[in-house]
């Protein structure tokens, strides 16, 4: 790791700084509509608790972002995290062709920024991302000021979509 670099404060979007929940119901059913519920991130409200512990942790750290959100969605998420105010700072983001579960993917990051930077913090909202994060020696803050529906867990671990 290097000396001169600051620690990372690593960010997950949905659930923990954007509130996803007026578009959950996109993923209800047995026809769950992948392109209606990403292309209505963009009316996402902030999440007041999240956005105040990222903007604090550039005191000591840099933000990353990283998100399950497919690639095709970068310019639509790079435009909310700025409309609200978020420290500016590297979005990760899902191939649009992966579907392994949010926990593989992100701990997969995970792994590879740790191999550079000091990775102070993850901060997300699903628990078996959390867990296996713990797991891998990560400190981790569980986002637990918002509700997920079951249909989004689902999308989560099952389906690879977010």
């Amino acid at each position: 790791m290097t000396d001169d670099a600051r620690p990372l404060a690593v960010f997950d979007l949905d659930g923990t700084l954007s509130d996803s929940a007026h578009r959950q119901h996109f993923l209800e059913g047995p026809g769950r509509d992948w392109p209606a519920f990403f292309a209505a991130a963009v009316d996402d409200p902030p999440l007041a608790e999240g956005i105040s512990l990222a903007v604090r942790s550039t005191e000591e750290c840099e933000v990353v972002y990283l998100t399950g959100r497919p690639e095709r969605c970068r310019r639509d998420t790079l435009d909310w995290i700025s409309r609200h105010g978020l420290p500016e700072g590297p979005l990760h983001m899902r191939r649009n062709d992966d579907r392994r579960p949010a926990r593989r993917t992100k701990l997969e990051v995970l792994k590879r920024l740790g191999r550079t930077r000091d990775v102070r913090m993850l901060v997300d909202d699903d628990e078996l991302v959390c867990d296996d994060a713990e797991a891998a020696g990560f400190t981790v803050v569980r986002a637990r000021w918002s509700d997920s529906s079951q249909a989004l867990k689902d999308a989560q671990e099952r389906q690879g979509r977010t």
